[in-house]
């Protein structure tokens, strides 16, 4: 882990505390932290490399994928093995830049530069990388082919390619095409207006800080604004992002004196704020006290940008008639367009695979690699492996998530390599530092239990500031020196 950076998140953060007299141990002791080296300015890498067992095992092993979750998998295969045979495809340069900083940059807390990073600075020694992207998929035959014609064989394939976000299907925003959270989008930028806005990639969130500014500041003249958030029907990285800038966007009209002349309105595709029933009855509690309106099963499907108009499906059930067979009513679904004025409109925008994998025959039927959720080995092609976004796995489309698959795959791909049984099994953990305030982070952890499995001796569905400090000062480290190292 890089000691210059780690010393200067340290300070900020003591900067932070002692504006609430208190020092940083004590703010540990407060959490239940004592334990939390990171946090301390130490870490336990050198202990863990110590632990490692290298592996003899061979094999020229391709990753399609150079995000997180692919830079961090090599990064781990080099620790475990003696002679690795690795090469990453990725085109873009910037492909490991911090996307859960996207929100802290919506918000102005965070600059764009505090997120983006240089893929090459992270890869691991020894490791070739391809800057091209795969497009043409042969798993029968071990080989892959890329947009510049070159094939690649292989004898183990890792695909971590994520997700692509697609604009293009809400009408109106046609032009707008489908977009990756990292490289140039100006496009899309383009597209949405100065309207209309998206974290979900780094220069959308340099963008919706812009637009969130311009619209509190005419709240603030006493203009009544509308402030209009969405959230997809489709599975989505970081599911908690969508509230996470309604959260944001409220603490900064507080925080401005214009929070009574604005209307603050979240649209969810689905029937709950959270898949975990404790985290929704707290985000329901949050909304309340806040004055934030909800109504659920309801799909972003129109953009009117000239009348800023937003167009939802609105889906409910109503009671039909008597079934006999069944001995009880029918349920028949309604669905009607509802149109919904804005001023700031923020998107969260479907979530999608890749077409290349959708169109192979490593993807389901939905486009997602489908894997054991547990080994993260693909159902039919024994030889390939998937993590991240992805992945056709219960939930957690999270860095939270990808912390712990990552290690998962690599010691069950070098166990298959050394012809050995796979024992290492992923439980399905995830986490959503759920920013409530600017000052305050609901920790959510969960996992296939569908039930809260809190890390450290606190209620987590309370929101409190030393997870703040977590989020602000930890999280990142964590991530860009530890996990891509393949160590945290």
């Amino acid at each position: 882990m890089d000691k210059q950076y780690i010393d200067k998140m340290l300070l900020e953060m003591d900067k932070d505390l002692s504006k609430q007299g208190m020092s940083r141990r004590d703010a540990l002791k407060l959490a239940g932290l004592s334990g939390a080296g990171l946090l301390m300015g130490t870490t336990t890498a050198s202990a863990e490399e110590e632990k490692i067992v290298k592996s003899n095992a061979k094999g020229k092993i391709v990753i399609v994928g150079g995000g997180l979750a692919g830079v961090s998998t090599a990064a781990r295969l080099t620790l475990k093995l003696d002679n690795p045979d690795i090469t990453i495809i990725e085109p873009e340069k910037t492909s490991v830049s911090y996307q859960p900083g996207q929100t802290l940059v919506a918000a102005g807390i965070w600059d764009e530069e505090d997120i983006i990073y240089q893929r090459d600075d992270f890869i691991p020694e020894g490791v070739k990388v391809i800057s091209e992207r795969a497009v043409f998929f042969n798993p029968q035959e071990n080989q892959l082919t890329t947009d510049k014609g070159q094939v690649v064989s292989y004898d183990y394939l890792i695909i971590a390619m994520g997700t692509q976000l697609d604009f293009e299907r809400i009408k109106g925003l046609e032009e707008a095409g489908r977009a990756l959270s990292a490289g140039n989008n100006d496009k899309l930028l383009d597209a949405l207006g100065d309207s209309i806005c998206s974290i979900y990639t780094s220069a959308g969130s340099v963008k919706t800080w812009e637009i969130m500014q311009k619209y509190i500041a005419q709240a603030k003249s006493g203009k009544k604004t509308k402030f209009v958030f969405t959230h997809p029907d489709t599975p989505l990285k970081c599911g908690g992002a969508p509230k996470k800038i309604v959260y944001l966007t409220n603490s900064r009209l507080k925080e401005a004196g214009a929070r009574e002349n604005a209307e603050l309105t979240f649209y969810p595709n689905g029937g709950a704020m959270f898949g975990v029933p404790e985290y929704h009855d707290a985000i329901v509690g949050q909304f309340k006290r806040e004055g934030i309106k909800h109504h659920y099963r309801h799909n972003l499907i129109e953009v009117d940008k000239e009348n800023k108009i937003a167009v939802f499906d609105a889906k409910w059930q109503e009671k039909g008639p008597w079934d006999p067979v069944m001995k009880d009513f029918e349920v028949i679904p309604k669905h009607e367009k509802k149109r919904v004025a804005y001023d700031f409109l923020h998107i969260a925008p479907a979530n999608i695979a890749p077409r290349e994998i959708g169109e192979s025959d490593l993807g389901s039927a939905k486009g997602w690699i489908p894997v054991n959720k547990e080994t993260l080995q693909h159902i039919r092609y024994l030889n390939v492996f998937s993590l991240g976004d992805i992945a056709q796995v219960p939930m957690g489309k999270t860095g939270g998530s990808v912390r712990k698959q990552y290690k998962v795959l690599v010691d069950n791909l070098i166990a298959l390599m050394d012809e050995k049984k796979m024992t290492a099994k992923y439980a399905g953990y995830t986490v959503c530092p759920l920013i409530t305030d600017i000052g305050t982070v609901m920790l959510a952890e969960f996992d296939w239990t569908v039930k809260p499995t809190p890390s450290f001796p606190l209620d987590p569905t309370v929101e409190r500031w030393i997870f703040w400090l977590m989020k602000v000062y930890a999280l990142k480290p964590m991530t860009m020196y530890g996990m891509l190292s393949g160590r945290a």
